[in-house]
């Protein structure tokens, strides 16, 4: 029962998220976002439509009966698509328009709960009444000035509002789209991380929502029998035991009731609401066994010794018509894993496919099974042969030259992705020469060059030693440099004067500098008389002279190029080293480290530059000046400096500027938009991302959250059973960065080339057609 009971939680949890959102009740108080904004976007709305599109808003005839002063819903998507670039696709309009109808400012002729892009018939809150003023001019200006950021607010919370609505389906009028909506919503739920992707895809067509509105509501009580299982969506519960009062109380993400259904049990608590408009997911009993039953029924276990050895789920292989079943690796141990790779690769010609299971492997075997272990693993693979007793010498010579195929399949398909890290290590280099795989063009690792200050004096040497150095290590190369045998301190000092005595043996030293940070060596009886550089004071005046004398357009795209070039160095594996710990690999993630760091320079230099500036004036222009260079690094897609530079203007230096933003109120408006809601696991931010075609320069920050969260989340080992379904997890956020990089020239052409810069500036030229081909 160990891969039951892996999967078994977040099962259960998924399961609720959909049946609690069935709940009618639970549209009217789920929004949070407060009714008047809604009210106000409903005004505006109305006011531009009747404004600019009059014919939208009249009275309409079906089956003899009038209806008066509507809309159709066809008619309101394609008014919202044609009126804004905020939206990409009708779903979404749809999503923008029940978030009216969730708050009763925009209501079905007939009360129906969902908004629909069909010929159905919708009509304003403020049309309901015969006598409906038109609106003035000057309601019509204002609603003209208004519109953009109403459509903004809109577009930001309408997806939450598109998904309730598929949730309060009942789960057999889920359509094969709602489905997938609702599957894309469980892969960032927490207590689904760990399950397989088909236990998350049934659980989207079975969970409830369940809503409760009041503080002390009672959700089941001690004794009584269990008939669910809950996850907390939004709130806390008391939990309460008989003669004990509150043992604990649960948050959002805690579960509570598994017990009772698992033993077939009494509750052994009384559940009590905490604060009101708490949202829950529900698995049901008989939901919660079928699914316990079928994942059971579809794994298949390998023993040796009376032990699992390899563990796989069994699924419809609807892509294939020769097999029918398609068997995935769960968990197992390295050995087991890497021999069902091998037997389960397609022995086409030129190997055409590509197992996903395979690239799963190669790219996260060093969490698991290391060069040194692997290469051996390879080896026995490559040179085995068949016992006689098993088929005739043809048969035998097949197999072997088959399972070599395989192998060297493997090895190529393994260099391909580790091109610039195979040498790294003894083991795979050297077996790479013994199989006469040398054939690869593997490249040297290029070393770091640093400067490493002697003594207090400022002076400095240059010497050139590898990123990953140790301390030991760069102390001896200074010694060797400066011929001295003293006893030398490597300090790091920032500009505040706080000095770090670095140990022996740290090593990537220089990826874990700060942004002001500056390495000294100097002997032990100097530390004390270290003061900081000059450069490490920070400016005393602004750059506003110059910098409003640049172009927005052109310094996004050229902080756009250095991201890029910082971007395209880091390797998939640095996240795995950063994820799981550099101390384990004794690896460096320098390159990951640097663009990290770049991201926390360019958010400082936001709130340099506008706390510098000395007035009123200048700071307004200035905050001006870097929302529309944000807004250009988002039209190139460089999500990274996008976001750094909006937080840099959320900086609490920056916010507390009352006379600056009281001149620009819709600066903060529009930058309240722009930090976007982190809820949900930063889903507004995740569906912009969606609808971008590659390439881009993704938020660093948030692909290293999903890393760390589905490491954390889950265990790497099971009873000394690899866990390889956490592997795959982690190679999804992996093969986001893979797919951003193998598209790099896209960009360079993209970024280098726009078209508005081509027609104005006499320094770049358009290139013809055939250059993009």
């Amino acid at each position: 029962m160990i891969l039951l009971t892996l999967h078994f939680p977040i099962y259960i949890w998924s399961q609720y998220v959909l049946s609690c959102l069935l709940c009618t009740e639970w549209f009217m108080s789920v929004s949070q976002v407060p009714s008047e904004k809604i009210l106000r976007a409903s005004k505006v709305l109305r006011n531009t439509i009747l404004s600019r599109a009059p014919h939208i808003i009249r009275d309409r005839k079906y089956h003899l009966k009038t209806y008066r002063r509507c809309c159709m819903g066809t008619e309101l998507v394609d008014w919202l698509m044609q009126h804004t670039s905020c939206v990409h696709s009708r779903v979404q309009a749809v999503g923008m328009w029940q978030v009216l109808l969730e708050e009763g400012v925009l209501n079905h002729v007939d009360q129906e709960l969902s908004f629909q892009d069909k010929y159905l018939f919708y009509r304003f809150l403020e049309d309901e009444s015969e006598d409906a003023p038109l609106p003035t001019e000057e309601e019509k200006k204002e609603s003209d000035e208004e519109l953009q950021d109403t459509l903004l607010l809109l577009s930001q919370i309408g997806p939450d509002a598109h998904l309730r609505m598929i949730l309060s389906k009942q789960p057999g009028q889920r359509t094969v789209d709602d489905l997938e909506i609702i599957y894309e919503e469980l892969m960032h739920i927490k207590a689904l991380s760990h399950l397989s992707t088909t236990v998350k895809r049934e659980l989207a067509g079975v969970l409830i929502f369940e809503s409760h509105a009041k503080a002390g509501t009672v959700l089941f009580n001690q004794g009584e029998e269990g008939t669910s299982w809950y996850i907390i969506l939004k709130g806390s519960v008391n939990v309460v035991i008989y003669g004990k009062g509150v043992v604990c109380t649960l948050h959002e993400g805690d579960d509570f009731g598994k017990l009772a259904l698992v033993n077939d049990a009494p509750r052994a608590a009384s559940i009590v609401l905490r604060e009101d408009n708490c949202h829950f997911l529900r698995v049901d009993k008989e939901d919660f066994n079928r699914v316990l039953r079928d994942v059971e029924a579809n794994t298949v276990r390998l023993k040796e010794h009376e032990e699992d050895v390899l563990v796989l789920e069994k699924t419809n292989n609807r892509g294939s018509t020769s097999s029918p079943l398609k068997y995935t690796v769960m968990s197992g141990t390295p050995e087991k894993i890497l021999e069902h790779l091998l037997e389960t690769t397609k022995l086409d010609s030129q190997f055409t496919e590509s197992d996903p299971a395979l690239d799963d492997f190669l790219l996260m075997h060093c969490v698991f099974v290391p060069n040194s272990q692997l290469c051996p693993l390879l080896m026995r693979s490559f040179t085995y042969h068949a016992q006689p007793s098993q088929g005739s010498e043809q048969e035998r010579m097949d197999y072997s030259l088959n399972n070599k195929r395989r192998v060297i399949h493997l090895v190529l398909q393994w260099a391909a992705i580790n091109t610039d890290h195979l040498q790294e290590e003894d083991s795979s280099f050297h077996f790479l020469q013994v199989s006469r795989f040398d054939t690869l063009s593997l490249k040297d690792q290029l070393p770091e060059l640093k400067k490493i200050i002697k003594q207090n004096d400022h002076t400095y040497s240059t010497i050139r030693v590898p990123v990953s150095a140790s301390v030991r290590e760069v102390i001896a190369a200074v010694t060797d440099k400066l011929g001295s045998g003293d006893d030398l301190l490597l300090i790091h000092l920032n500009s505040a004067g706080d000095k770090e005595l670095l140990k022996p043996s740290d090593v990537s030293i220089f990826s874990s500098l700060s942004i002001n940070g500056r390495l000294f060596v100097c002997p032990r009886d100097q530390i004390d008389s270290l003061t900081p550089l000059p450069e490490q004071e920070g400016p005393s005046a602004g750059s506003m002279s110059t910098f409003e004398l640049m172009s927005s357009k052109d310094l996004a795209h050229q902080m756009t190029l250095y991201d890029w070039e910082l971007f395209d160095c880091v390797h998939e594996h640095e996240l795995i080293y950063h994820t799981f710990g550099r101390q384990h690999f004794k690896k460096t993630t320098a390159n990951l480290d640097l663009f990290l760091r770049r991201f926390n320079e360019v958010q400082l230099w936001v709130v340099t530059e506008v706390c510098l500036c000395p007035t009123l004036s200048k700071r307004v222009q200035l905050l001006k000046k870097f929302i529309k260079i944000a807004a250009h690094c988002k039209e190139f897609k460089n999500l990274n400096s996008f976001f750094a530079i909006i937080m840099g203007l959320g900086n609490p230096a920056v916010c507390r500027l009352s006379q600056t933003w009281e001149v620009r109120k819709d600066f903060r408006d529009l930058l309240s938009f722009l930090l976007k809601d982190p809820s949900r696991n930063h889903r507004a931010y995740r569906l912009t991302v969606a609808k971008l075609e590659p390439p881009i320069i993704p938020f660093m920050p948030l692909l290293i959250k999903d890393m760390t969260f589905t490491h954390e989340g889950n265990k790497t080992f099971t009873d000394r059973l690899v866990n390889f379904e956490k592997m795959v997890s982690l190679q999804g956020t992996y093969f986001s960065i893979s797919e951003t990089v193998l598209n790099r020239t896209c960009l360079i052409f993209l970024v280098c080339f726009p078209e508005n810069d081509c027609k104005h500036s006499p320094n770049h030229e358009i290139l013809p057609e055939s250059a993009f081909q």
